[in-house]
């Protein structure tokens, strides 16, 4: 880095303490600044510990790539805080800023070390600037990643919260859709279903889709390949919910549901499962 490969590893080794310092006063004077996610003993100990293995890796030679093995325990720790971050609801420029934020203390001590040295002075300073926007960009794409992550699994807690499985009788089971159906979803639907037929040993699954908006030849075959599903594991599905239109578009479309069972209503189709079963429901008698 620079002429000698030196000038930052050298300000970071001698002048650690000041640098912390000034680094944690620079971030708590920012725009940035979240103290009401992360208080300002945890913002100066998370410093502490990155300027220490940063220190490290400075020391393991010059003009460094911060993707070689030699810089392994800094991504680590940037991809632990950016993490943290990413769950906390910090944005991806708060998150950032944690690394170019060192910037101003690391170029304020760069001009007091090489005051009397221009040449030197440009090559350590343009040395430490590319480094920490390596290391910034990092930061940024470990968040993206680990943001796209909670997402995603967001998006599948929602996926089966929004398809419960649940029982209405004795060996009867229900499964109320809302919204689209599509192949991530059927998915959810079918696994949900397939594992409490297992649980509780039903042996009729109700799938309704009232709330379904529309049904096409791709939502048909979705609901078909989980009554498919569900008879393999010996339990007998019938479908609920059919509007008229959903009826005539079914018709249109020319798909065919085979054996399937279909009632209008929820209540329709607990009705006749209550005949499978033997079981049925009776007014209590005026006293």
């Amino acid at each position: 880095m620079g002429r000698n490969g030196s000038g930052l590893a050298d300000i970071v080794r001698k002048h650690e303490t000041e640098l912390l310092n000034a680094w944690v006063k620079e971030q708590l004077a920012a725009n940035t600044l979240r103290l009401d996610l992360l208080n300002e003993s945890e913002q100066r100990e998370q410093s502490r510990r990155f300027l220490g293995v940063f220190r490290e890796a400075l020391g393991r030679g010059d003009a460094p790539d911060v993707m070689a093995p030699a810089w392994g325990d800094v991504r680590g720790m940037l991809a632990e805080i950016s993490g943290a971050r990413a769950k906390q609801g910090f944005t991806p420029t708060e998150t950032a800023a944690f690394i170019f934020s060192l910037k101003q203390p690391v170029f304020a001590r760069l001009r007091q070390e090489y005051a009397g040295s221009a040449e030197i002075l440009v090559d350590e300073t343009w040395a430490a600037n590319v480094v920490l926007d390596k290391l910034g960009l990092y930061t940024t794409e470990v968040f993206q990643k680990s943001r796209e992550e909670i997402i995603l699994r967001q998006q599948q807690e929602l996926l089966e919260l929004s398809t419960p499985v649940v029982q209405l009788w004795d060996g009867i089971l229900a499964v109320p859709l809302i919204g689209t159906l599509d192949s991530a979803r059927t998915q959810v639907v079918m696994e949900s279903l397939l594992q409490r037929i297992v649980e509780t040993g039903a042996a009729i699954a109700i799938i309704d889709i009232t709330g379904v908006p529309t049904v096409d030849t791709l939502v048909a075959q979705h609901l078909l390949k989980t009554v498919a599903a569900a008879r393999l594991m010996g339990a007998d599905c019938m479908i609920s919910g059919i509007r008229p239109q959903i009826a005539q578009t079914i018709v249109h479309l020319g798909v065919e549901l085979g054996s399937v069972i279909t009632k209008a209503t929820l209540a329709d189709a607990f009705a006749v499962a209550l005949q499978k079963t033997g079981a049925s429901l009776s007014r209590p008698t005026p006293r």
